[in-house]
């Protein structure tokens, strides 16, 4: 039996677009021997599952993606979707190994097989904050050793989104990954917490303290802004990690808008694992 609910299944072309650059650079993909991933509640169309196995196959040519859906009409039109993948009318490759299944949480996965990533996207945002952590620890053992959970959320056109990683170990990190053209202020990436943070953002959270600070930081280098947005983010995160916060990044990453902050530094109030 499968577990979970059926959620909306809002889904848009390129929407998951910075989270599959994040999962494309993980060592459990490069490593793998079996580099099976999961898009878990891909929603209403295929287009989701497809993107993800065409970016990572870029640097794993021989990753295998299999979408999961609990709504088994979802399933059929994905599958649909896929027939006209194999006969060459579409842009993605017609031999691409991407299948469909019906499930939830529990994540079935025929001949024993464990995923080295399952990406969870804008599902668990639709469940009670008390729902996730148990839901946390059921999906990592779904993993292979040394795999990765990534639970997150995005905004509907995918410019701004964040994500926690899970390990069999527990949370990791929480990241921010943002536009920075016409980028405002930062903490805007608030509304697109994860859900085990969303409602965490008030006084005396840590989380709302990393939002105020990355505020702040962004507000006091804005006379960067006329060498660009990029200059006046990177200006923010070497604040950030000067004012003590523990973050993990690379040139890279920040030129993309995107940071991750160590979880202990921003985990809820009484959080365990």
């Amino acid at each position: 039996m499968a577990v979970g609910s059926v959620t909306r299944g809002t889904t848009n072309t390129n929407r998951l677009r910075r989270v599959d650059r994040w999962i494309a650079t993980l060592a459990v993909l490069r490593r793998a021997a079996d580099p099976l991933v999961v898009d878990l509640g891909y929603g209403a169309s295929a287009v989701t599952a497809l993107e993800l196995h065409q970016r990572l196959a870029r640097s794993r040519a021989d990753v295998e993606v299999l979408g999961i859906e609990i709504e088994p009409e979802r399933v059929r039109t994905a599958q649909a979707q896929l027939r006209e993948v194999r006969a060459g009318r579409t842009s993605f490759a017609p031999d691409a190994r991407v299948g469909f299944a019906t499930g939830g949480f529990e994540v079935p996965l025929a001949g024993g097989r464990r995923a080295a990533v399952i990406r969870a996207l804008n599902v668990l945002r639709q469940y009670p904050e008390h729902a996730v952590l148990p839901s946390w620890q059921l999906l990592v053992t779904r993993l292979q050793p040394g795999g990765v959970l990534i639970d997150g959320t995005c905004d509907e056109i995918g410019r701004i989104a964040s994500w926690v990683d899970v390990t069999a170990d527990g949370p990791q990190h929480l990241t921010v990954s943002m536009r920075l053209a016409g980028l405002e202020h930062p903490a805007i990436v608030a509304e697109r917490l994860p859900k085990i943070l969303i409602h965490r953002n008030v006084d005396g959270e840590k989380v709302h303290e990393f939002m105020t600070d990355l505020d702040r930081h962004w507000q006091y280098n804005a006379a960067l802004a006329t060498y660009g947005p990029a200059q006046r983010w990177a200006a923010t995160v070497r604040a950030l990690t000067d004012a003590g916060w523990p973050l993990r990044s690379n040139r890279a990453r920040v030129k993309l808008g995107e940071v991750s902050v160590v979880w202990d530094a921003v985990k809820p109030r009484g959080f365990t694992w």
